[in-house]
C-alpha cells in the first residue's frame, strides 16, 4: 500500500524542484512568470501570487510539469511588458533559465546524498564472504574474514588509498573500476589470523557495459562475510521436506567445511548434477547438538543455467557498522556520489548508443514506483537515497541534447552563438518531430522493461 503514495511523493518532490529552478532563475533574469504548475490536464488546486502575478497550480495527472513565461511566440505581449518576455532575453539569460531546472535536480541529489551521510546509516562492514570460485577474486588470494581498510585505482597517478567504510562502499569502488576498464588494489587490514597486505585485483573487460549480478560474480564479491546459519524456512521447499530448520548452522557439506553464509549459497546452487539436484550430507550445529540430515535442493533456472535452491533464507546477519560523517565532509561526499553517479549514467547511456550495455538498464515508471515503495518501506534513509539516484538521472537525462528536453533547448541556444542566429522554424519543426520518437521509443523501452520484469518477478 506503501508503493503508489511513496511513488507519487517522489514525482512531486523531484518535479517542483525541477520547475522551481526554472522559475527562480527565470524571475533572477526579469521574466514574467505566467504560471508554476506540477502536473498537467484540469487544474484540481490553485493560487494567485499578488506579488509576482504567477499563478501556482497542482494539475490532475502528475507526471511531469511547467512554468509558462511571457513568450511573444506563443501570445502577444503588449509593448510595456515586452522586456519581461522570455524570448527579448539575452542568449546567456536564456541558457541560464533552461539549464537552471536539471541543475537544481542535481543540487536536490548532492543534498540528498550529503542528509543520509550526515546522519549516519547503519550498513555492512568491508568484511569479505568466501569469494566466488573462479572468480577474480579467489584467483587474487582474497580469503572469507579479510576486512577492506581502502581501495585505489591500480593506475591512479597520485596512489591515493580511498577508505572502505562499508562493504556496499567497497563494491561501487570495484564497480567503478571495472566500468572504467581499470584495476584495483585493496588494503586488508590487520585481523585475527589476518595479517595485513594489499591485494591487487584484475577487473580489465569484466564489465561488459553494464553494473549487474552478473558482474559482481565475475569479481567474487557478492556478500559480506556471514554466518552459515538457516532462516525463514519455506512451505514445501527442499529445506522443509529435509528437516532443516531456523537457526540450524550448516558445519560442513560432505566433506566440505563450511564457514560462512556466501560460500553456504554458493555450494547449494552448485549441488546439482546433469540438471537434477544432487543429494548430500549436511552437518549441522542445531541447540548445542551436531545433526546430519540429507539435504537434495530443488533445481531452478537463472539466466538460462540450472542451479539448486532450498526454499530457504541462508545467511545470518552480517557485521553492521555506522558510516557517517560532519556536515562539511557530508557535503563533499554527496558533491562527489552526485558527480560519479551522474558520470556513470551518461557513460552507462552511450554504451546503449553502441551496443556494449543492454537496453534493459532502462527503466519506467512502474520500475520506479516499486522500488519507492521498497525504499520507503525501509525507512527514510533509503528513501533519501532512492530519490537522490532519481534526482540525478532525472537532471542528467534532461541535459541530453534532444529535442523536448532542456538539453536540446541548449543545443539550439549553442547554435545560435556559433552562427549569430537562431535555428529556423522549419528545422525547429522537423527537430520536435524527431525528438517526439525519440522520446516515443524511449518510453516504449522504458514500459516493455518495466512489464518484463513485473512478469518475471
Amino acid at each position: 500500500m506503501i508503493t503508489i503514495p511513496a511513488f507519487l511523493l517522489a514525482l512531486a518532490i523531484l518535479i517542483a524542484v525541477h520547475e522551481y529552478g526554472h522559475y527562480r532563475m527565470a524571475v533572477a533574469c526579469g521574466v514574467k512568470v505566467l504560471r508554476f504548475s506540477i502536473g498537467f490536464g484540469p487544474v484540481v488546486w490553485r493560487r494567485q501570487s499578488s506579488a509576482s502575478s504567477t499563478e501556482f497550480v497542482l494539475s490532475a495527472l502528475p507526471l511531469g510539469g511547467y512554468v509558462r513565461m511571457l513568450d511573444e511566440r506563443e501570445a502577444p505581449v503588449a509593448p510595456e511588458e515586452r522586456h519581461l518576455a522570455f524570448n527579448t532575453q539575452s542568449l546567456a539569460a536564456r541558457a541560464l533559465i533552461v539549464a537552471a531546472g536539471p541543475a537544481a535536480n542535481l543540487l536536490l541529489a548532492v543534498l540528498l546524498y550529503a542528509s543520509v551521510q550526515w546522519m549516519g546509516v547503519m550498513q555492512a562492514a568491508p568484511v569479505l564472504g568466501a569469494p566466488v570460485a573462479g572468480s577474480v577474486a579467489e584467483r587474487a588470494g582474497l580469503r572469507a574474514g579479510d576486512r577492506v581498510c581502502a581501495a585505489r585505482f591500480a593506475d591512479s597517478d597520485d596512489g591515493g588509498f580511498e577508505d572502505t567504510p562499508s562493504f556496499e562502499s567497497l563494491r561501487w569502488q570495484l564497480a567503478r573500476a571495472a566500468l572504467d576498464n581499470r584495476s584495483s588494489v585493496l588494503r586488508m587490514c590487520p585481523v585475527e589470523g589476518h595479517a595485513p597486505r594489499e591485494v591487487a585485483l584484475d577487473l580489465q573487460g569484466l564489465a561488459q557495459g553494464e553494473i549487474d549480478a552478473a558482474l559482481y560474480r565475475r569479481i567474487g564479491l557478492l556478500a559480506p562475510l556471514t554466518q552459515a546459519r538457516i532462516g525463514e524456512v519455506m512451505d514445501g521447499g527442499a529445506a522443509q521436506r529435509a528437516g532443516l530448520r531456523p537457526g540450524d548452522e550448516v558445519l560442513a557439506i560432505g566433506d566440505t567445511r563450511v564457514y560462512d553464509g556466501q560460500q553456504l549459497r554458493e555450494m547449494i546452487r552448485a549441488q546439482i548434477v546433469d540438471g537434477q539436484g544432487r543429494e548430500r550430507m549436511w552437518r549441522l550445529r542445531r541447540d548445542g547438538n551436531d545433526v546430519s540430515l540429507p539435504v537434495r535442493p530443488d533445481v531452478v533456472e537463472d539466466r538460462g543455467e540450472a542451479i539448486g535452491r532450498i526454499g530457504a533464507m541462508v545467511g545470518g546477519e552480517p557485521e553492521r557498522v555506522l558510516v557517517q560523517s560532519g556536515p562539511l565532509d557530508a557535503l563533499v561526499q554527496g558533491a562527489q556520489k552526485t558527480w560519479e553517479i551522474g558520470l556513470l549514467t551518461l557513460k552507462t547511456l552511450g554504451r546503449m548508443l553502441i551496443g556494449e550495455a543492454s537496453l534493459k538498464n532502462i527503466s519506467g515508471p512502474i520500475t520506479i514506483a516499486d522500488y519507492a515503495g521498497k525504499t520507503a518501506s525501509v525507512g527514510l534513509l533509503a528513501y533519501l537515497g532512492f530519490l537522490g539516484l532519481i534526482s540525478v538521472s532525472l537532471g542528467v537525462l534532461n541535459l541530453l541534447p534532444l529535442p523536448m528536453l532542456d538539453g536540446g533547448h541548449l543545443m539550439y541556444y549553442l547554435w545560435e552563438a556559433l552562427t549569430g542566429r537562431p535555428v529556423s522554424d522549419l528545422w525547429l519543426e522537423r527537430l520536435q518531430r524527431g525528438g517526439i520518437a525519440a522520446m516515443a521509443v524511449l518510453m516504449s523501452v522504458a514500459l516493455f522493461n518495466d512489464l518484463s520484469r513485473l512478469l518475471a518477478s
